[in-house]
C-alpha cells in the first residue's frame, strides 16, 4: 500500500494557501466517518509521482498525518487551469462497512495465449473501467479478464468476472458486455479514381474512332462509285 506523509495545516486565507503551494505543498482535506474533517498538506512532488498511475483514484493509500497513519481513498483532484498542476485533493476515510461507488479498471492478461489473437482477431474493449458499489475496505485493484485459450467470437460480460458477494456493479438488470474478441477486419480494395476511369473511357473511344477511319480495301466499291460507273455506260 502506498504511503504519503501529511501535515496538519491551519491556513485561513487565499494568500496562505498560495504560500503553501509555493513551498511545494498541496492542500488537502480528509473527510468521512464519524471523525471531524482534517485539513492537511502533502508533498506535490510525491503526489505527482503517484498521479502517473491511472488507478490512483481507486487505490487505497496510507496517510501519515503527523505520524498517525490512517487509510484513505483519493476522491477528487483539482488542477490549476493554466499550469495543470495539482492544487487540492479530497481524501475519503476508509471506514469498515462504509459502501462507496468507485470506478475500477479492467485488466487483460495472457494475450499471447489467446488462439483468437494469434489468428489476427481484434480485442474490442467496450469498458476500460466499471463502476462498482462496495465496502471501502473491499475495493478490488482491478477486474481481471484472462485471455488464455480464448478464441474469436467470445464476449466477456460482467457475469464472467468473479466478484466478492458484497461488491456489485452499479448497472443492474442486465449482463453488460465489457469486451469482445472479434474476427479480423477485411481490407477492401481501394476504389479506382474517377480520373483513371475517365482516361480508360477516352482510350476506348479513340480506339473505336480509329477503326471507323480505316480506308476501304481494294475491290470494295462504295455506293457512290457504283452509281457513277452506271451513268457512264
Amino acid at each position: 500500500m502506498n504511503t504519503l506523509e501529511a501535515n496538519i495545516r491551519d491556513n485561513k486565507t487565499k494568500g496562505e494557501l498560495n504560500s503553501l503551494r509555493d513551498n511545494g505543498e498541496v492542500p488537502a482535506i480528509i473527510y468521512g466517518g464519524e471523525a471531524q474533517n482534517e485539513k492537511i498538506s502533502i508533498s506535490k512532488k510525491l503526489l505527482k509521482s503517484m498521479l502517473g498511475d491511472s488507478n490512483f483514484l481507486s487505490t487505497i493509500l496510507t496517510l501519515n498525518v503527523n505520524g498517525k497513519p490512517q487509510n484513505v481513498l483519493p476522491r477528487e483532484i483539482k488542477y490549476h487551469v493554466l499550469s495543470d498542476e495539482p492544487i487540492h485533493v479530497d481524501f475519503l476515510r476508509v471506514v469498515p462497512g462504509l459502501k462507496i461507488k468507485i470506478e475500477v479498471p479492467v485488466k487483460f492478461i495472457n494475450h499471447e495465449k489467446s488462439p483468437g489473437l494469434k489468428k489476427g482477431g481484434v480485442l474490442n474493449i467496450v469498458r476500460r473501467k466499471v463502476e462498482l458499489k462496495c465496502p471501502s475496505e473491499k475495493i478490488p485493484d482491478n477486474l481481471l479478464i484472462d485471455l488464455d485459450g480464448i478464441d474469436i467470437g467470445v464476449s466477456f460480460k460482467i457475469s464472467s468476472i468473479n466478484l466478492d458477494p458484497e461488491v456489485a456493479p452499479t448497472i443492474q438488470g442486465r449482463d453488460f458486455v465489457i469486451a469482445t474478441l472479434a474476427a479480423p477486419t477485411v481490407m477492401k480494395e481501394p476504389e479506382k479514381p474517377a480520373e483513371a476511369e475517365a482516361a480508360e473511357g477516352e482510350a476506348g473511344a479513340e480506339g473505336a474512332a480509329t477503326e471507323g477511319d480505316k480506308p476501304a480495301a481494294e475491290g470494295d466499291k462504295k455506293e457512290g462509285e457504283d452509281k457513277s460507273a452506271e451513268e457512264k455506260k
